[in-house]
């Protein structure tokens, strides 16, 4: 799929092409869809995809069923080419919050936790309703000071966090966390990918993250109720997973007192439509490559940051740091959010502003629209 050129060692979108690419969302002919941070897009490819899934389950009942489920580890396959991770350390799970609880009662509650102040709720409750020792770290313009200053004063066992935060769109420096884990290599860092995956090329192996989890109904563009963990083999004694089941073993009991560690995440059948979904969005979008996916994405940024600075619409902690997301919270009330629905700009209120985020399917004509709007 040829979405973008490179000349003259240059990468620049093809206009035409991504007009193309934009015609397999319908959703955007009718709206400026601004609003992949809570959902991501549904393609009319991906929507025939599954409408076939389905039609074979009609005529073939158990017998496709059983050659869908022994199709499972390939898509264990493609999400570790994917992201750069052995496929036996790839756990598929229906939604990162499910993973993580059970991820979190097979850790010793005697560690110290790390967590950042008002981060997504299933990354810091699950933690909370543990009782686990905390403590926690602001999000602004000085997160990474602040976490390596409190990780260095010692005590600290476990950092968890948003790799994209859910409110703000502030990312967490990914070269930060691998010397972090290079200067404190006991330190168990676990991240949350679901406001991250599928924007930019990311290497799991070579990342500072121990553990990553995410799910990919977002920025994946995978639907509904697929997921997954990444798991390094160095931190798997940590954990004394309670979680098992006929999934577990893969329906052979025999393989009850040998079971793999990401296995243990997967202890019940795991639903055929959706993570063939997985798989089909994840080829999707390895052909249009995220490298031009990311650098389409930080054209967007860089358009919206300034848009939306010069109308003092955001934080100065957003405004002061090196990199953003194209998550945008901008300050605003319910009156202008119904102004901004009225006129067909799909968002969200979150956090006493209005979010607003943009995926590769948008363009920087409609961000120059929204700019108008709020100026009106």
């Amino acid at each position: 799929m040829a979405i973008f050129n490179n000349k003259d060692n240059r990468i620049v979108p093809n206009t035409s092409a991504m007009q193309s690419l934009r015609k397999k969302f319908p959703v955007l002919n009718q709206c400026i869809y601004a609003n992949t941070a809570s959902a991501g897009l549904l393609s009319e490819d991906l929507m025939e995809w599954r409408q076939g899934h389905d039609l074979d389950f009609l005529i073939g009942g158990s017998n496709m069923k059983v050659k869908a489920f022994a199709h499972l580890p390939e898509i264990k396959k493609t999400v570790g080419k994917f992201f750069h991770c052995k496929p036996t350390h790839v756990a598929l799970v229906p939604n990162f919050t499910l993973g993580f609880n059970m991820l979190l009662d097979g850790l010793s509650k005697d560690k110290k936790v790390l967590l950042l102040q008002k981060d997504y709720p299933s990354v810091n409750w699950p933690f909370e309703t543990r009782n686990f020792n905390r403590e926690y770290v602001d999000i602004d313009e000085n997160m990474e000071e602040n976490i390596y200053n409190r990780v260095k004063s010692g005590g600290i066992d476990v950092l968890a966090l948003s790799v994209v935060q859910w409110i703000s769109g502030v990312k967490i420096d990914l070269d930060f966390l691998k010397e972090l884990k290079k200067d404190f290599p006991s330190l168990l860092i676990i991240g949350d990918g679901t406001q991250f995956c599928g924007t930019e090329p990311f290497n799991f192996e070579k990342s500072g993250f121990d553990i990553l989890g995410a799910s990919a109904y977002k920025w994946l563009l995978a639907g509904y109720g697929n997921a997954f963990f990444l798991v390094k083999e160095a931190v798997m004694g940590q954990f004394e997973l309670k979680g098992i089941g006929n999934g577990s073993v893969s329906n052979d009991q025999s393989k009850r007192d040998s079971i793999p560690f990401c296995k243990f995440l997967e202890p019940g059948h795991l639903d055929t439509l959706n993570f063939g979904s997985l798989e089909f969005s994840l080829d999707f979008l390895d052909e249009i490559g995220l490298e031009h996916i990311q650098t389409h994405l930080q054209k967007l940024s860089n358009k919206a940051k300034m848009a939306f600075s010069e109308m003092g619409l955001l934080e100065q902690s957003v405004l002061e740091r090196k990199q953003h997301s194209t998550i945008f919270n901008i300050k605003g009330d319910q009156k202008l959010f119904n102004k901004l629905t009225a006129e067909d700009v799909v968002a969200s209120p979150r956090g006493g502003g209005i979010r607003l985020s943009f995926h590769f399917y948008n363009t920087e004509d409609e961000i120059e629209a929204i700019a108008q709007l709020l100026k009106s």
